[in-house]
């Protein structure tokens, strides 16, 4: 009983830690950066924002749906696998952008000591982010 109780504990702190962090990254992607309003600029769209406001809003809100969802797509296993990977390229490389952006790498590799690894941390944390999604994907959504 006991032990039961401290695994969802546990699950609940990594679970809303992990919502902190997307959250915050997403916060960050559209706001710090301005990736939305460089988006119109690039495009000349300017009479679209309501267009990107609401996509923005509608993807943020079905993301959400479906990560609490119990949806499952039965796919081959191959499939999984291409999509997971893509998943977590894509998360990766966000997040090493971000974090590159804001100067977070270099100030990491100065606080632990690895100036001259820098390439290699940020090699694992993209790998990782690919292994995080490739997990999802075969185990969890299959």
């Amino acid at each position: 009983m006991i032990l039961t109780f401290l695994i969802n504990a546990v699950q609940i702190v990594v679970g809303f830690s992990g919502g902190l962090a997307v959250g915050c990254g997403f916060v960050a992607f559209l706001t710090v950066l301005g990736i939305i309003p460089r988006l119109i600029q690039l495009t000349k769209t300017l009479h679209l924002v309501k267009v990107y406001t609401g996509c923005v809003v509608l993807g943020t809100l079905m993301g959400t749906y479906l990560s609490f969802a119990n949806v499952s797509w039965n796919h081959p296993i191959i499939l999984l696998i291409i999509w997971g990977a893509f998943h977590g390229i894509f998360n990766g490389m966000l997040a090493a952008a971000l974090t590159e952006v804001l100067n977070v790498f270099p100030l990491l590799s100065k606080r632990i000591r690895l100036e001259n690894k820098l390439i290699t941390l940020m090699m694992a944390i993209v790998l990782g982010k690919i292994v995080g999604s490739l997990f999802q994907w075969i185990i969890l959504v299959r």
